[in-house]
């Protein structure tokens, strides 16, 4: 089965996959990645927890389920989560743990059929890539000289998608009606906010496992007209640029996209998207780093993000000993520095700087003194004291990394 997915059907076009979905491997798969990734409960209150204590028996049910074209998606639970650097939050669908085994499933038998042809410019949401290798393929651009830069924004793209276009793209390779009919029937299934429910017109359920794979599905013509007029593309699900040598072709990029997303019921966003030159002050952001000038380092929000977890972590009354609060820092400081190593070497004193001044006013409260610390804190309780304490370094961090490269 996995090597006929790979490798493609004749025509191109898959009558039979049903069977695939809910065969029992499969379901079995789609369990293993739902339990790993675990989440809230949905509208039914079934955790992943709960779900595990009968998983043999749930999934027979979801099986028999599909196979007898009786099964019914439950509506989504909607909630809000924050947006970095900004006021607006973002709505989140969360299905039940049975219907994220089910998309799951869907997504494993799917992927490979539309993986043998998305463009190698697409990162988002994708096996063997992601963020790291699109930022690689951005700064590899630029240092090769394409410094005008499409920085474009889709407007609430996961909100928007129509659905009619978005099944005539699935139709192109999955003639199976039954799978067709379970797709539509998660596009449309419906959308629980307190005591209201309502059915969704357009758009994926941002939350939901098959979202990201419609997603890109959807934007995968826009990828192939952009390459087909000689355009260098980068994106990483709805965010994207286009990395140009000069204005003109950068201006023309940006109304080639303007005009393939119109067509396909999207828009950019007017005040979100722009042309800018890279090696002029301003720059532009992707994926949590700010491009400016030959410089790369974490964007604003990024930087507000971390130091306001390593607050939360530092208050001043905080009664937790120095040995666990650095602990609980250092897994913050490691992971952040995972992400962002790459970053100008001038970013990383400054947060190293203030976490220490952060944690010295903790200990000048312990021993009896106000204010923050300072003056001879700095004696007191010198960088090295930091350092012998085990504190993440992300300065040290950085020249281990320098020197490993």
């Amino acid at each position: 089965m996995l090597t006929a997915l790979e490798q493609g059907v004749k025509g191109g076009v898959w009558f039979s996959l049903i069977d695939k979905v809910y065969a029992a491997r499969t379901m079995a798969a789609a369990w293993r990645h739902v339990r790993i990734r675990a989440g809230a409960a949905g509208v039914d209150r079934q955790t992943v927890e709960q779900f595990a204590t009968q998983a043999e028996q749930h999934l027979q049910h979801v099986a028999r389920a599909l196979r007898t074209d009786t099964y019914t998606p439950q509506p989504v639970r909607r909630c809000w989560i924050e947006k970095a650097g900004n006021v607006e939050k973002r709505p989140l669908g969360i299905p039940t743990v049975k219907d994220r085994v089910v998309q799951t499933a869907l997504r494993l038998v799917l992927e490979p059929i539309f993986e043998r042809e998305f463009h190698p410019r697409s990162f988002g949401f994708r096996p063997g890539r992601g963020c790291k290798t699109a930022l690689r393929q951005v700064q590899r651009l630029l240092e090769a000289g394409a410094t005008w830069v499409v920085d474009a924004d889709i407007q609430k793209y996961f909100d928007t998608i129509p659905h009619h276009a978005l099944m005539t793209e699935v139709k192109r390779r999955v003639a199976d009606g039954r799978v067709l009919k379970l797709l539509e029937a998660y596009l449309t299934q419906g959308v629980l906010e307190e005591l209201e429910q309502w059915t969704p017109a357009a758009g994926t359920p941002q939350g939901a496992v098959i979202s990201p794979l419609l997603a890109n599905v959807y934007l995968h013509p826009v990828d192939e007209a952009l390459a087909a007029a000689g355009y260098e593309m980068v994106r990483y699900a709805d965010d994207l640029v286009i990395l140009c040598r000069s204005e003109a072709e950068a201006q023309a990029a940006l109304s080639l996209l303007d005009a393939l997303l119109r067509s396909r019921g999207l828009q950019l966003h007017p005040d979100k998207t722009r042309v800018v030159d890279a090696i002029q002050p301003g720059g532009f952001d992707f994926l949590g780093y700010h491009f400016e000038q030959g410089r790369r380092r974490p964007r604003k929000q990024s930087l507000r993000k971390l130091k306001d977890a390593l607050r939360h972590a530092t208050p001043r009354t905080s009664g937790v000993s120095l040995a666990v609060t650095i602990e609980r820092l250092n897994a913050t400081l490691r992971g952040w520095f995972a992400y962002y190593q790459h970053s100008q070497r001038s970013t990383f004193a400054p947060l190293d700087g203030w976490l220490r001044m952060r944690l010295r006013s903790l200990l000048r409260k312990r021993s009896g003194r106000r204010g923050r610390g300072r003056g001879w804190d700095h004696r007191r309780w010198p960088n090295v004291y930091f350092r012998e304490q085990g504190l993440f370094s992300l300065v040290e961090a950085h020249a281990r990394a320098c020197q490993s490269l």
